[in-house]
């Protein structure tokens, strides 16, 4: 990969040059020398993440071009967001669509974090063209990785994550799912992460502009990660977190991985797979932990467990929203009903991945994550 020629692709794509705040650079950078020096990727593999940066770097030149055009724009506020997260493959996903039914609540729709300009108006946002080509993208996703779409469903006018329009900052936890890049990885968890919220808050306030309602719903367990920078940007936002058996949490996360770094590299090494997970969500939960512990940010924060969700979802909702103050319609609450009961006619339940694939070990994870379980009260297996 040459950065010189990506810049000049996606300036040709955009038919623009502007990037707005150069904070990107040095993510691009990282991120590029990691791809070529640790990735290995396949010519597939080659292909679909030079389209990704070049993709990121064109949406950031597109959204620019709109804010010049609208400086008004910048005038939104994004006002108390709500944001999910907790350690990935807890159910957030499903936790996200069920949000999702409420025409109150606003959410990061797949379609339009693929591609936000020109904005989303209210009037086109159920026939925006967008959506098409959108389906057609996770479609493609869904054929090219196997299995991938029982592990992680999506739909063009479903919810997307926030990794999404972090990656036009590059200083994103996106890539890492895709590829092999431990020297990006580790630049990630310990860069200044408030650029990367504050371009994700110019984006929201692109995506509300035209289209109401401005009451957020936004996840990813990639937060907890960088959750003082969130607060520093978002100080009004509130949280929730879902939880789960971090000893089927991580052999999941990693079988999840492996479907797509299986396919866009020359090999894969799951036993390393395994061992990075393990210190990157351990990382992430430390983090939050002591967010959480620093004693004003009790109220701000809503828990989830995953088996509760799965026994009583509409239940653990209405308890939700009444820990928010917010109004859970009867329309809401039908409509979530319904979607829950037709996702769950194709849910094939959790899958059971094999640990030891990954080099972990239920018994060592109960030990080393035990600060977390204990303090949450999460049960995990042990054998």
């Amino acid at each position: 990969m040459d950065i010189d020629q990506l810049v000049d692709a996606a300036c040709e794509r955009a038919g623009a040059a502007d990037f707005g705040p150069d904070t990107w650079q040095e993510g691009l950078d990282v991120l590029v020398r990691s791809l070529s020096d640790e990735a290995a990727l396949n010519e597939i593999g080659l292909a679909v993440m030079t389209d990704q940066i070049v993709g990121n770097l064109s949406n950031r030149l597109k959204i620019e071009q709109c804010y010049a055009k609208h400086p008004e724009i910048n005038e939104q506020a994004i006002v108390a967001p709500l944001f999910g997260l907790g350690l990935p493959r807890t159910g957030s996903t499903a936790l996200s669509f069920l949000l999702a039914q409420d025409r109150a609540r606003r959410t990061l729709r797949v379609w339009e974090a693929a591609d936000p300009c020109p904005p989303p108006e209210t009037a086109t946002q159920d026939t925006d063209p967008r959506i098409a080509v959108a389906q057609a993208g996770v479609d493609f996703t869904n054929d090219m990785f196997t299995g991938f779409a029982e592990m992680l469903p999506s739909a063009a006018d479903g919810p997307q994550e926030c990794l999404v329009p972090m990656a036009f900052d590059f200083r994103s936890l996106m890539f890492e799912g895709m590829a092999n890049i431990p020297s990006y990885t580790a630049w990630l968890l310990h860069c200044d992460m408030k650029p990367a919220y504050e371009y994700h808050r110019r984006v929201l306030k692109l995506l509300q502009w035209r289209c109401p309602p401005n009451r957020w719903w936004l996840k990813s367990p990639a937060h907890m990660l960088s959750i003082d920078a969130l607060d520093a940007v978002y100080p009004d936002a509130r949280f929730v977190m879902t939880h789960r058996d971090v000893a089927k949490v991580l052999p999941s996360v990693c079988a999840l991985y492996a479907t797509l770094g299986g396919v866009l590299a020359e090999h894969l090494d799951p036993v390393a797979l395994g061992a990075h997970n393990r210190d990157v969500w351990r990382t992430a939960l430390e983090r939050l932990i002591e967010f959480r512990d620093s004693g004003t940010e009790k109220d701000r924060f809503f828990d989830l467990a995953f088996d509760a969700v799965q026994r009583d979802p509409i239940g653990e909702v209405t308890e939700l929203y009444a820990a928010l103050g917010d109004e859970l319609t009867d329309d809401a609450r039908q409509r979530m009903t319904s979607w829950w009961a037709e996702a769950s006619k194709n849910r094939t339940g959790p899958g059971n991945y094999a640990a030891d694939e990954f080099g972990l070990d239920p018994a060592s994870i109960a030990d080393e994550f035990a600060f977390y379980t204990n303090r949450f009260d999460v049960p995990i297996a042990t054998a």
